[in-house]
């Protein structure tokens, strides 16, 4: 048995399970990791829960592994938009960022204008919402310091060129919104200065985990607005209130949940043996098979072809009078998608079952047969 493998043997969805991007379920590792910890909770023996003090630093030790990135540069969160959130208000002058991106992104910027007044939204004008490094230049200006992209665009399942954008933006910081692509891409995370990411989508890890990495320009030019007693260098801060530790730590309210972090852990490090590049090579093996079954029936994929500019995501954009159609067909045979917008986007992993496969083509038939074109 190969090391992907033993990674894709941990999946146990159901058949006809297509919706990662909007959350995966957790793998057989993970599960076992949420019952074992619910066990040692509930009985609460003498120092059973002494190992909880460490998970905080194992788990970024993990994401550090996963992004290069040292584990003192990382501070857990709860999911990608408290990051993003943290990282943001904690800006100062221009970001140039996509009103189409994620919600994440624009939220924080404009919330962090409205309430501090130092961080100023300029929004990228993007045809189909393809961010991309040429795109990014014609549209930079003095006055912004920060670009903020997410590494793949969950409506559209295109991936930026990190590498591009960042020869194009020079000294300014870049951000990056990776939880459509965390566990999934090879990306160059250390040319980024924020990474956010959450781990209930590609990671398998669960609801409730989630990181941000700064590097050590971020941290030194990045005001750690809400920082908390656990984001100072003393671990009992009673009687004073203490400064902001100098790193990512200052960018954390309070201790974090250590089941949780068990989970992402453990969800992690069943990536490390296999590598990513080698799980992103068989979700590319799994979306180039959903889009010739597209193909195969004449649905129009508007989501990229080239496997550069594409991570799991495949968006399909029937005619607007047969999205019902397509929807009720996909429902009927028990395969999960999202629909949003007049598209519909399948999400695939590493692991693509044989039975998923022949659900879609029950589902693309049925819609084919009745479509009147």
């Amino acid at each position: 048995m190969t090391a992907l493998t033993r990674f894709t043997a941990g999946f146990t969805e159901e058949p006809g399970y297509l919706d990662y991007a909007s959350v995966g379920p957790v793998s057989a590792a993970v599960a076992a990791e949420m019952l074992g910890q619910a066990e040692v909770l509930g009985r609460a023996r003498f120092g059973s829960l002494d190992h909880l003090r460490d998970q905080d630093m194992l788990t970024r030790e993990a994401v550090a592994r996963t992004i290069s990135f040292r584990p003192d540069q990382i501070a857990l969160q709860p999911n990608t938009t408290s990051g993003i959130m943290h990282a943001m208000f904690g800006l100062t002058g221009g970001v140039l960022l996509s009103a189409g991106d994620d919600p994440s992104l624009p939220f924080a910027a404009v919330r962090a204008a409205e309430a501090l007044r130092v961080v100023s939204p300029t929004w990228l004008h993007m045809p189909g919402n393809r961010v991309t490094p040429g795109r990014i230049k014609d549209q930079l200006t003095p006055e912004i310091s920060a670009v903020s992209v997410c590494l793949v665009d969950s409506r559209t399942g295109h991936r930026v060129d990190l590498e591009g954008i960042r020869q194009v933006i020079g000294e300014r910081m870049l951000f990056v919104d990776a939880d459509q692509g965390f566990g999934v891409v090879d990306a160059p995370y250390e040319l980024a200065d924020v990474v956010a990411s959450g781990g209930q989508k590609w990671t398998r890890a669960g609801w409730g985990t989630g990181f941000l990495a700064l590097s050590d320009r971020a941290a030194d030019r990045l005001v750690p607005v809400f920082s908390g007693y656990a984001g100072t260098d003393v671990d009992d801060p009673f009687d004073e209130v203490t400064s902001p530790s100098p790193g990512a730590r200052a960018f954390r309210v309070a201790d974090g949940d250590p089941f949780a972090e068990a989970r992402f852990q453990t969800a992690l490090e069943e990536l490390h043996p296999v590598g990513v590049a080698a799980i992103a090579g068989a979700v590319a093996e799994n979306v180039t098979t959903l889009i010739d079954l597209a193909d195969e029936f004449a649905i129009p994929v508007i989501s990229p072809r080239d496997e550069h500019e594409r991570a799991g995501i495949v968006v399909l954009e029937p005619p607007a009078e047969q999205l019902t159609l397509l929807q009720a067909s996909l429902h009927n045979h028990g395969v999960s998608v999202t629909t949003r917008g007049g598209t519909i986007r399948l999400s695939v992993h590493a692991h693509l079952q044989v039975d998923t496969i022949d659900m879609l083509r029950g589902a693309f038939t049925s819609y084919s047969t009745a479509a009147t074109y």
